[in-house]
């Protein structure tokens, strides 16, 4: 019997897959900035305290960053284009909630189902790993990954448009439809992948996980207003500390875990995930710093008097800049490693904030800025999926990613926080109003700068990625020449997909299954047949095959887990019986 989940990967190389997806992404980051130009309004918007009104913003970072990994879990065990679809819509449903109402709570509760979207990002690049061919998975995970900063670019200017010429709302209604389109095109052309990983869903794993994570996020992002050594703050970090290592503890005792916390412990997973925070407090701080500093009047003397929506077209080339870095990336990558392009990003940015700190004076400059940063972060973004995805087994791919995203947002959180505590504590009183300045924007570009320095330092510890590590990211063009250096770079099998009449066969999903069942890696063959699959430690293994117009294939084989290749070659059967 075939499965037209079989079929669907051959439809994957459709050239409409890699767009349609980053737009999904493109539309989850918009959620996150969507309300920036009306941040000093909403008090007023709401009928509420500042304090009050922070909510919505802080609902929304908090309920991503426990969306992420879930979904990421999720998507690996029922399906990432499921899952993609259905966190869309849940967005789709808050947009529209929160377009439809003035209450806060109400409000709140629209703005939490937006962030829940956030889960599309590691969907999205697990679906690309299941489906696109060698050659152009590089430039399509920079560009997925890249969608966050892209979005946020993008919809500064945007929402700045919106909301200085309509009613606020309307920035809800545009969002709902945006959401549409994505799930509308996502059904059209994004085919579900057939890889799966084996197991159950942790559900006592997900709440651990969504309860430490509250806690711990919750006093970093409300900090600066509670008092960061009052009662509430320290107790909520200490709870947090309890809650995340009885999580831990409870993870590694359990067969199919929500994280797997040993995979996670591996040097190339720990410092890639460990360098991701710092990425993304260098991030956010640019997002916080120049809008103000752009806007403020200049009667304080630093102040540049661009409009709202002015002032967003001059940071866009941030998330523009990140777009176009995606193919630049893919070829230094291919030539280098996602390591050398994840320092280099991050070099970029260290030189964007240290010029930063002297180019204040006039608009363009801020233009510089923002590209100069755009390049080191899109780099920096681009490499990050592909550093976890070498790292990891093929059904991992989406609770990896999810978790690396949620490190991200961990950085954004804590930038956030810090950023608002600093600007906040060097601020000047004006009539009852706090005015930033430019003391408060240089320290919040050293902090920037430092963190940076700090991930650079991180990333110089992550091992040497060989080309086995990752083999689905080299060009099929290369696959011949680097099959004759196999023994030196592939720890796993390796050989052909055949065909009854021994012709090779292109596309056909080969699966690793160890001794206990479950699924070990998995990769789609070149035009030419080959296949390459790495292997996680020795033992027995069953290498299952299956492509459309084939029967399945399933042939026991056995690794000693040295750095030598075993070549075995895959004979399908004649044709299946489709049903």
């Amino acid at each position: 019997m075939t499965h037209s989940s079989t079929d669907q990967p051959a439809r994957g190389a459709s050239g409409a897959v890699v767009p349609v997806l980053a737009f999904a992404g493109i539309v989850v980051a918009v959620m996150q900035t969507l309300l920036v130009p009306v941040i000093k309004d909403l008090p007023q918007l709401l009928g509420t305290s500042p304090s009050n009104a922070t909510w919505v913003l802080t609902s929304t970072l908090l309920s991503g960053a426990v969306a992420t990994p879930i979904m990421g879990r999720l998507g690996d065990l029922y399906g990432k284009r499921r899952m993609l679809i259905f966190s869309l819509s849940v967005m789709v449903a808050g947009a529209l909630l929160s377009a439809l109402t003035n209450d806060l709570l109400a409000m709140i509760a629209g703005r939490s189902l937006q962030g829940f979207a956030m889960g599309a990002i590691p969907l999205g690049i697990g679906l690309m790993r299941d489906m696109l061919p060698r050659e152009k998975l590089g430039s399509a995970m920079a560009l997925m990954s890249s969608s966050i900063g892209v979005g946020g670019g993008l919809a500064l200017p945007g929402a700045a448009l919106i909301a200085q010429h309509a009613d606020w709302h309307a920035l809800f209604y545009g969002a709902a439809g945006l959401g549409v389109l994505a799930i509308v095109l996502t059904l059209l052309v994004v085919p579900e992948s057939p890889a799966r990983a084996e197991g159950t869903f942790d559900v006592l794993g997900a709440i651990g996980l969504s309860v430490g994570l509250v806690l711990f996020l919750l006093p970093i992002t409300k900090g600066s207003d509670w008092g960061w050594t009052s009662g509430t703050t320290l107790g909520l970090f200490g709870a947090a500390a309890v809650v995340l290592v009885l999580w831990g503890v409870m993870e590694l005792r359990l067969k199919a875990p929500l994280v797997d916390l040993r995979t996670t412990a591996r040097p190339a997973v720990l410092f890639t995930n460990l360098a991701s925070i710092m990425v993304g407090v260098s991030f956010y701080v640019v997002s916080l710093v120049l809008p103000q500093l752009l806007q403020l009047p200049k009667a304080t003397g630093y102040g540049l008097g661009q409009s709202m929506v002015t002032a967003g077209l001059l940071v866009a080339p941030l998330g523009l800049t990140m777009m176009l870095t995606a193919p630049v990336y893919a070829r230094l990558s291919a030539k280098y490693g996602p390591k050398f392009t994840l320092i280099l990003g991050m070099l970029i940015i260290a030189i964007g904030y240290g010029s930063g700190l002297v180019l204040m004076s006039a608009a363009w400059q801020s233009l510089v800025i923002a590209v100069l940063l755009g390049a080191g972060i899109g780099l920096a973004y681009s490499s990050l999926p592909a550093l976890i995805i070498g790292a990891v087994p093929a059904s991992e791919t989406g609770a990896a990613n999810g978790l690396n995203t949620l490190m991200r947002s961990i950085g954004t959180s804590v930038s956030s926080a810090v950023i608002g505590m600093v600007l906040a504590n060097t601020a000047n009183n004006v009539n009852g109003v706090a005015i930033p300045t430019m003391h408060g924007f240089r320290v919040s570009f050293m902090i920037a700068t430092g963190a940076v320095v700090l991930g650079m330092v991180l990333a110089f510890f992550l091992p040497r990625t060989r080309p086995a590590a990752g083999p689905q990211l080299r060009a099929s063009s290369e696959e011949d020449a680097n099959l004759e250096h196999a023994e030196e770079v592939l720890r796993g099998f390796r050989g052909r997909v055949l065909s009854a009449a021994g012709t090779p066969v292109a596309r056909a999903n080969v699966t690793l299954i160890d001794r206990r069942g479950r699924q070990a890696g998995a990769t789609l063959s070149a035009e030419d047949g080959t296949y390459a699959l790495t292997v996680p430690t020795q033992g027995a293994y069953v290498l299952a095959a299956r492509a459309t117009g084939h029967g399945p294939l399933a042939s026991s084989a056995t690794h000693a887990g040295d750095d030598r290749p075993v070549d075995l070659d895959l004979a399908l059967p004649g044709q299946a019986v489709s049903v």
